[in-house]
Formats: C-alpha cells, structure tokens, sequence
C-alpha cells in the first residue's frame, strides 16, 4: 500500500476540506456522550466488536469516538478511513488481508490484525454552504465477514446521525457563544441579533437568561416558537417549568442547582410538551454569567434546541439494533442486556428469577418437508406464543434459529417453575400446513430459577440449557420406548 498523502487530483479542494473540519473545533475535543452513544450504537446495532467515528485531518487520522473508550490518532495514510472519504458511498471490505490496498497495512498484517471494515463518509457543510467529507463513521472486526443490504443503510444512516449531532453541535456551541457574550459586544449587537436569528431558525433552537438579582427570565424568539407562545407572553420560571412532565421538571430542577451551587454547565435533554399540546423532546443547555452577591452566579445563559427529529431517529435505530426482524421479538443483544439488568434486580431485591430456554423440535423436518416459508411462518408463531397475556410481560427473545429464551420476573409466575415450563410446552404445540401438507410445531422447554451462586449471565444461561438437554434426551428416550 503506498503511504503518499493524497494529492490535489485525489481532494480538487483539500484546502476548504481541512477549513470546513478545522472550524467545528472537534479534533483533539474531550469526549462526548452524544458521539459516544452513537458508537455504541453502530457497534450493537451492526454486530462489531468495535466501531469509532473517526476524523481525517492533513497528515493524521483522529478517532473522536471508540466503543474501546480510548481518543487517538494513527497515521492518515494507514487509516481505512482515508479511503472511505474519497466516496459518497459506505466502504465495505469484506477481508482486508485480500485488498491490494490493505494487505500490507500494518494494522492489518499485525498478529490479530484487523481483516473487517465498513465505514460511511461523514460530512460537513462550510461557510460557502458547500459539503465536505471530514472522517467516516466505521466498524472493524478482526475475522473476514460480510455486511447485508440492510446493514449497508444502517451504516449509512449512523452517518447521517452524526452529521446531525456534529452540526447541532456546531449550531448550538455558536449560539451558547453568542448568547454569553451579547452584554459585552454592544457595539456588534445588531450584527449578532441578525446572525443569532439565522442561526435559530437553522437550527430549532432559542437562547435564555434568568438574571438572580431580579429573578426576570428572557427568552429569544426560537424559544417562544419552540414552546409555541406568541411573543407577547412574559416568561417566568414557574410559567417555563409548566411545559414538563413531573420526571423532567425534577431533573431540570436537579441540573439549576447544580449548575448555581458547583458553576458547571447544565446540559441536559428531556421529555417537553408545548402550549399546543404537541408531545416534543428538547435539550436546555446553559452556564454561569458573571458572579454577585456572595460570590453567586449573577446569572445563568444558555439554548434551548427541539432535538425531536434525532431523538426519534435513535429511538427507531435503537429498537431496530434490538428487535428480531423475523418473529418481532428481542434479539440476542437485547437479551443480554435485559438478562443482565433481570439477574442485578432480583439479587439486589431478592425477588424470584425464571430463565426459560426453548428449542423446537423438529423444526428441520418443517423446513425440508413443507418449506422455508412454512418454517418462518413457526418462528413468527412462536414469537407470537411467548408474547400472550398469560406471561404477563415478560421479556421474550429469540436468540438464533429455532432456540428461544423467556426472561420471567412475574414473582407469581416465577413462583411456579413447573407451571410455566408445561405452558410453554403446551402453547408451542400448534399445527402448521403448507401445500396441502399438515405438520405439527413443538418445542422443548429448560427452565431454571437464580440463586444467590449464579452470579453471571453465563452461569444462569448455562443451568438452563443443561434442564434443557436433559429434557430433550429424556423426551427422545420415551419416544424410543413408545416405538419399541
């Protein structure tokens, strides 16, 4: 692979590039939740052990986010994500080791090396209004794989996400900056009103201040329009706190004080409903002014932004990376999560814990006698059997193939091992035709209670699938028996 930087045919305009990416003051930045949440979520919702947002700088290529924790930099010409940028498309390889461009890399042919990426551009726009890719949003694997259809648009829409957050980020930081210096800039307020005001339109976001010496509250215009009052309205902290639900209004409260009492900034995001009823999601952002009586803040400065969009947007890529797009139900990600959370709050409550793992039997013979299709169709099924009232809530999965798990917390449910056990069993006996062909879907059940020496997910996973086997060895000896 050669190590030349790219040249001016590669970026016609690298210099405007580099401009565009040096201006939003993210390259050697601390980390930040919103891009470390994003990372995550391109990790679980992809399936890769690690994943990074990185960005391509002149000569370096720096990882502002990493599922690993760590910000770093590495070469700009050994980085994949050299490549990815010269593209409007993902770059998806499938085995490193056999890309001309990559074999020799060190990061590839290092024992343990990396031999997966997929990565998406990610772009900025610049004064000009002109787009530029600044890094690429990328997971990486250290074992050869493929990536679908829909794991390529997956990929793709992380990428539009974190433009987004990159440019509310850019927005709200100009607007924070704006808003703290307004007193001191008279000279330039008409020039900053005018840009302040372009910039909130852009953006959905207002600016505020409650000055302590008088308790008065200002509001922009973008705050008005978020909270759709009509401007003659007079804000006050009660009237501005009405718009929550009770939980935010608490968390808000929570985050004044602190930001009073320590002088760290507020930034938080909450659930917010507006005077037309319309049910909105926001984030209020804000710091310390200046300092009076007693060396208290004379006041607090800061945004206000509608984030509905990006909100719904990760709600609905958070519960794809979740769901099984077959039966509906959880996938395996989610069931260790869940399993996890499931086993902390019954040893720390001391409530009852069921693990329920399930395998269907015969579920081959289905799909070789009758059809794949007849086979999802017992798969969707069952889904549909692990989510009926009886099991009242409890959280369903299915883990791979034809092998199911149920996580049961119901203390009367999980009361009655055995009961739940011979339910299952029964509820997945149902009959299944194709073709004019009729066969009949079942499944064997292992379930297993926690106790104070199961300690990990693993260990509890493993109890149950050993109740399992030994149920399925012992149905597989009866079924010998009848025939003999």
């Amino acid at each position: 692979m050669s190590s030349a930087l790219p040249t001016a045919d590669m970026f016609a305009d690298e210099t405007r590039r580099l401009a565009a990416l040096h201006a939003l003051a993210l390259l050697d930045s601390e980390p930040e939740r919103e891009f470390d949440a994003l990372v995550a979520l391109a990790a679980d919702m992809l399936n890769c052990p690690t994943a990074m947002l990185t960005l391509v700088d002149t000569d370096r290529l720096w990882i502002k986010a990493s599922t690993s924790g760590e910000q770093s930099e590495i070469a700009r010409d050994v980085g994949m994500c050299t490549q990815t940028i010269r593209g409007s498309d993902p770059l998806v390889i499938d085995d490193l080791a056999l890309d001309p461009r990559f074999d020799a890399n060190p990061m590839v042919a290092a024992r343990d090396g990396l031999r997966f990426y997929a990565g998406a551009p990610i772009h900025a726009v610049d004064g000009e209004g002109e787009r530029h890719a600044i890094g690429a949003l990328c997971v990486v694997d250290t074992t050869p794989r493929s990536m679908s259809d829909a794991g390529r648009r997956a990929l793709q829409h992380l990428a539009t996400l974190a433009e987004t957050t990159i440019a509310a980020r850019a927005a709200a930081s100009k607007a924070l900056e704006i808003a703290t210096t307004a007193d001191r800039q008279a000279a330039a307020l008409a020039r900053q009103d005018r840009i302040f005001r372009q910039a909130e339109r852009m953006a959905a976001f207002g600016s505020w201040r409650v000055d302590f010496a008088d308790d008065r509250l200002e509001w922009s215009d973008g705050v008005y329009h978020i909270y759709g009052l009509p401007m003659s309205v007079r804000p006050t902290m009660t009237t501005a706190m009405d718009f929550y639900p009770p939980h935010a209004r608490a968390e808000i409260d929570a985050g004044l004080a602190r930001a009073i009492e320590t002088g760290e900034p507020l930034d938080i995001e909450v659930d917010f409903t507006t005077a037309q009823g319309e049910q909105r999601r926001v984030r209020v952002m804000g710091e310390c002014e200046g300092r009076g009586e007693g060396g208290k803040p004379a006041a607090l400065v800061g945004v206000f932004q509608d984030v509905t969009e990006r909100h719904a947007l990760e709600l609905t890529l958070r519960r794809t990376a979740d769901t099984d797009s077959l039966t509906g139900i959880a996938n395996r990600a989610a069931f260790d999560r869940a399993l996890d959370a499931a086993m902390l709050r019954a040893h720390r409550q001391g409530t009852p814990l069921l693990l329920a793992l399930i395998d269907l039997d015969g579920f081959k013979a289905i799909n070789d006698t009758l059809g794949h299709t007849a086979g999802d169709d017992v798969l969707r099924g069952v889904g549909r059997v692990l989510e009926a009232p009886w099991l009242k809530g409890s959280f369903a999965a299915r883990l791979g193939g034809d092998e199911f798990a149920v996580i049961v917390d119901d203390p009367g449910l999980a009361a009655s091992m055995g009961h739940v056990c011979r339910r299952l069993e029964e509820t997945l006996r149902f009959p299944i035709a194709m073709g004019g062909l009729a066969m009949v879907s079942a499944g064997t059940v292992g379930v297993a209670m926690l106790d104070q020496d199961c300690h990990t997910t693993r260990d509890f996973v493993h109890r149950a699938d050993t109740i399992l086997y030994q149920a399925k060895r012992e149905r597989v000896g009866e079924r010998r028996r009848s025939a003999a």
